[in-house]
């Protein structure tokens, strides 16, 4: 690790993903990074969690040349160095961990959220200023400004405060990473599954009390009011999903150790 800080280890990406890259890890852990991108075309893995979890992308070199790279989200970085072996993989490994933790632990502060819905409004808002210039047209860009923030005063008065049950991003923060990835792992260890943009619980999980469903009413951008349906768990639902998370990273926590000769 003479070469890369820990603290570089792993970014944010677009303000919504903890990653690192194939050249990192190819630094890292004194590997060839010619021989860590034949790595991850050669892993044995479906073609959904390759496009998930492993984004090409390419870096310019000394020499100007634009080569290609990878980059990696948690699961990705897992499932590529489960072989690595060395006499500091595991030390490398853990610290990778760590880091990530770390950047997605960020993502859900709440700083971080205000900065994020900061810089959309912001940009929202400069876009609509560029087309508008009359002064009728200035009244309007008040209004419209008022409908854009009313939607986030209402899902936070409405869902994010709610009694009695609580949000997959509530729970997530509890555990130290995003909805994000407790939603992938919850979905790894079979306890749920995608319907188009909402998670479901498989059929054995139906009917036990762990989710309600919430609909919360909202102004939309064009004036009008509209609907969302959003999944929170229950207490009873909240100690499944904490008993699941913590049998998943010691899985992952042992997959990590080097296997012995």
């Amino acid at each position: 690790m003479e070469n890369t800080q820990t603290s570089e280890l792993v970014t944010i990406r677009d303000n919504e993903k903890a990653v690192t890259t194939s050249r990192i890890i190819a630094n890292v852990f004194g590997r060839n990074h010619r021989d860590v991108l034949r790595d991850i075309k050669n892993l044995e893995c479906s073609d959904e969690f390759r496009e998930r979890n492993f984004a090409p992308s390419s870096y310019t070199s000394i020499q100007g040349k634009e080569l290609p790279m990878f980059i990696l989200d948690r699961d990705g970085f897992i499932r590529l160095v489960m072989g690595f072996t060395g006499e500091k993989a595991a030390e490398y490994k853990e610290e990778f961990i760590r880091q990530f933790s770390r950047m997605e632990k960020m993502l859900t502060s709440d700083e971080f959220i205000l900065l994020r819905a900061s810089q959309i409004q912001s940009r929202m808002i400069d876009t609509l200023r560029l087309s508008l210039s009359r002064k009728d047209e200035v009244i309007a860009l008040q209004k419209t400004e008022l409908k854009l923030t009313a939607p986030i005063v209402q899902y936070c008065q409405e869902v994010l405060q709610a009694e009695g049950d609580m949000t997959t991003t509530i729970i997530a923060k509890e555990l130290g990473t995003n909805a994000q990835v407790l939603n992938k792992i919850l979905y790894a260890v079979g306890l749920q599954f995608r319907q188009g943009s909402t998670w479901v619980l498989y059929a054995k999980h139906d009917n036990k009390g762990y989710t309600k469903t919430r609909t919360t009413v909202f102004i939309g951008h064009d004036g009008k009011d509209r609907t969302s349906h959003l999944t929170t768990w229950t207490e009873k639902g909240r100690k499944v999903v904490h008993e699941l998370y913590k049998v998943y990273q010691t899985n992952q926590t042992k997959a990590l150790q080097p296997q012995a000769n």
